[in-house]
């Protein structure tokens, strides 16, 4: 007896057995967004009041810190509605909004992560020419460009699924809505709605991958190229926090993907525990790991 709910309401997920330990994992998740919101505004704000800091480099740091702001403030306030006032509903709209924006957002990270790669083999190969070509109106349009690009790309996504049915089940796996979660529930063909979006993720997440990794490929042949030890170490410990944000972003995402694609009889502790570290885990650690390493920073906030 399946009833077509069209455009109700979804299901967020929960941890069975774990009900009674809702406020203590509200609170955990309650930490961990005020140490990103607060981690991210400091970027933002000692690189706003450091004319010094304004160069690619930081201006690619402040880029991902209002990302990760985004990312953040469109899942876990609902996420901790959900845990301490048991508010487990989420409307139709408001999963296409939140679903479309986790996309969108994410692959402007994506994309700001291949700047900033860019940047990195700019400063090693071509320092001379750096300022050239990574001019404050370039690292402008770069940014606008990854917008863009995150927008046209997956705002396709919500419209594939705003005209399905959907029947009998409408529990989700996390406490937030993707794309691929929302459309298992859908009672209808999704042949066009997977392959578009299995389509967009190679395009944009995939292609960036392979272009970051093709540029360390060069960098490491320069930095191999330098005659000394000192030189080569003290050339590419300059990549070091690039390298660490890259994977804070790339292995939740490929380990999120893994669990939706293979692990259906998973405990739902773990479909639940990898979405929040895929949302929390580059946003919670990019500005601890570039704090660390800028000297420039670490003085500021002091």
């Amino acid at each position: 007896n399946s009833s077509e709910l069209g455009s109700s309401s979804f299901i967020l997920a929960s941890i069975p057995g774990l009900e009674s330990s809702h406020s203590w994992l509200a609170s955990l998740l309650c930490c961990l967004y005020v140490l990103a919101v607060g981690s991210n505004c400091a970027v933002l704000l000692v690189v706003r009041l450091e004319p010094s800091l304004h160069t690619p480099m930081y201006l690619f740091l402040c880029m991902l810190a209002a990302i990760d702001l985004a990312l953040c403030s469109c899942t876990v306030p609902r996420a901790l509605c959900f845990y301490w006032f048991q508010s487990s509903e989420i409307s139709f709209g408001a999963c296409l909004l939140q679903l479309f924006l986790i996309h969108s957002l994410s692959a402007m990270e994506s994309s700001v992560l291949l700047a900033m790669a860019l940047d990195r083999y700019v400063a090693i190969c071509h320092p001379l020419r750096h300022a050239a070509i990574l001019s404050t109106a370039t690292t402008a349009r770069i940014g606008l460009l990854a917008m863009a690009r995150g927008v046209l790309f997956f705002l396709p996504l919500p419209l594939l699924l705003l005209p399905l049915p959907f029947c009998s089940s409408r529990l989700l796996s996390h406490t937030f809505c993707l794309h691929q979660d929302v459309m298992n529930l859908a009672c209808a063909s999704t042949t066009p709605s997977l392959v578009y979006g299995l389509t967009a993720i190679l395009l944009v997440m995939g292609l960036d991958a392979l272009l970051i990794c093709l540029s360390y490929l060069l960098i490491l042949r320069a930095v191999l190229g330098l005659p000394l030890w000192r030189e080569r170490l003290r050339a590419f410990s300059t990549c070091v926090a690039h390298l660490c944000v890259v994977l804070a972003f790339y292995v939740p995402l490929i380990g999120l993907s893994v669990v939706h694609r293979f692990g259906k009889d998973l405990a739902p502790l773990v479909h639940i525990t990898m979405g929040n570290v895929y949302i929390l885990v580059p946003a919670v650690v990019n500005p601890i790991i570039y704090g660390v390493r800028s000297k420039e920073i670490q003085r500021r906030i002091l």
